[in-house]
């Protein structure tokens, strides 16, 4: 491990001990101190991003990446207001549960406890640097951040507003650190720090996450990609349907739970398809269809076997028929990616059997998947969006930061 990385860790530890005993009145106090920090640095943080699309757009990334990687006033804001709503929320760690006594007079019970040092690789969200710290320290863990290039300097802009209010505030700026070295050898070295951090969160494209979890020697919190469907039943109100599709596939393309494929019942094709497409033309999004749908949208592409499991992160939308709802979600359990799916529906039998029978972290009726979001759910923030089953599932809060220890209370009990 090289010199810097071992000097990240030994700090993480150091400030762990710190983070773990500050009570909750200080945290807040904090937060709302790094919420008011980042809205007065607001001109140097857009300064720094300007740099960062800058060089983005200049390699050529897609517009849909930089939308979410460009910062705005109202998206510095919206940074700022996730720390205040974590500040307001109950603070988990302490709680005790389930206390019960034993026949032998011990008390045993469960107290909520920090997971320690997380380690977070992200790539071009520079959002994610604020709402880690948020969460992170409510939870009273320490947290080292490893972004990826593109957004090197937003991100270096927003750690050392963070780090100075920390200072400000008495407590040690290393409950958060930010690995200046964005090279992939610096990040697989980083993923074999099991001796300093606890668990290791990948948030970004399916190949980091892969990445991460093929070489990590720490653990893993999987956050997938979003590879997330819509489906039109045949008793679908289709205006409220395409206001949907509209919203969750054009409001923001770069982002993990924007609707990436539409699936249609066959009944309401005709009268749906022609409609929306009309609509997703002023939004210049390339349709993919099966032959059914290619018939009624003339300018579409014919959709290859791989469309069907593409997140496109882009202005791309998959469009297949399908003859009920029991094939929409066999299709959708064989090729989604575990994150969010909805139904569009007034049929009650359907909604009910799509939500009991669709395998995700997050499944809607009559709504889009873009409100699969720690903000949106009421958590202020959110370190990620898990796709995997243990130890957390869907949008990430303060709860799936913490862990459990045992606390036994006894009067002398020894076992015979």
């Amino acid at each position: 491990m090289n010199e810097m990385l071992e000097t990240l860790g030994r700090n993480a530890k150091e400030a762990e001990i710190v983070l773990r005993n500050l009570d909750t009145a200080k945290k807040n106090q904090v937060l709302e101190a790094v919420a008011d920090s980042l809205v007065a640095d607001s001109k140097a943080l857009l300064t720094a991003n300007a740099i960062d699309v800058e060089n983005g757009r200049k390699n050529q990334m897609p517009e849909g990446l930089v939308d979410r990687l460009m910062l705005t006033e109202a998206r510095i804001a919206s940074m700022a207001e996730g720390l205040r709503q974590v500040a307001a929320l109950e603070d988990p760690i302490g709680e005790v549960t389930g206390m019960k006594k034993r026949p032998n007079g011990l008390l045993i019970g469960q107290k909520r406890v920090p997971l320690g040092v997380i380690g977070i690789i992200y790539e071009a969200r520079p959002n994610v640097t604020a709402d880690a710290f948020a969460l992170c320290f409510k939870t009273g863990n320490v947290v080292i951040l490893k972004g990826g290039s593109d957004a090197i300097h937003s991100n270096t802009a927003i750690v050392d507003c963070i780090r100075r209010t920390l200072d400000e505030n008495g407590i040690t700026k290393d409950a958060i650190q930010l690995i200046s070295d964005t090279s992939r050898e610096t990040a697989g070295e980083f993923m074999k720090m099991n001796e300093y951090v606890d668990v290791l969160i990948p948030r970004g494209g399916k190949g980091l996450i892969k990445a991460v979890v093929n070489n990590s020697t720490i653990p893993v919190i999987e956050t997938g990609t979003g590879n997330c469907h819509i489906y039109v039943d045949e008793s679908a109100d289709l205006q409220m349907a395409a206001d949907i599709v509209m919203n969750a596939k054009t409001q923001r393309v770069g982002v993990c739970n924007a609707c990436e494929s539409l699936l249609v019942h066959e009944k309401v094709k005709d009268a749906f398809l022609p409609v929306l497409a009309e609509r997703l033309r002023t939004k210049n999004v390339e349709m993919r269809a099966d032959e059914e749908a290619k018939a009624l949208i003339p300018d579409a592409v014919t959709a290859t076997e791989e469309d069907w499991g593409t997140e496109y992160l882009d202005y791309i939308l998959s469009i297949k028929v399908v003859g009920s709802a029991d094939e929409a979600i066999r299709h959708i359990n064989r090729y989604n990616t575990g994150h969010s799916e909805a139904i569009i529906t007034r049929d009650y039998n359907n909604a009910q059997k799509f939500l009991d029978e669709v395998d995700a972290a997050a499944v809607y009726v009559n709504a889009s998947t873009r409100f699969t979001d720690g903000f949106e759910f009421g958590f202020g923030a959110e370190i990620g969006i898990s796709t995997q089953k243990l130890h957390a599932r869907g949008p990430m809060g303060l709860l799936a930061l913490t862990s459990t220890k045992y606390i036994i209370y006894g009067n002398g009990q020894i076992r015979p």
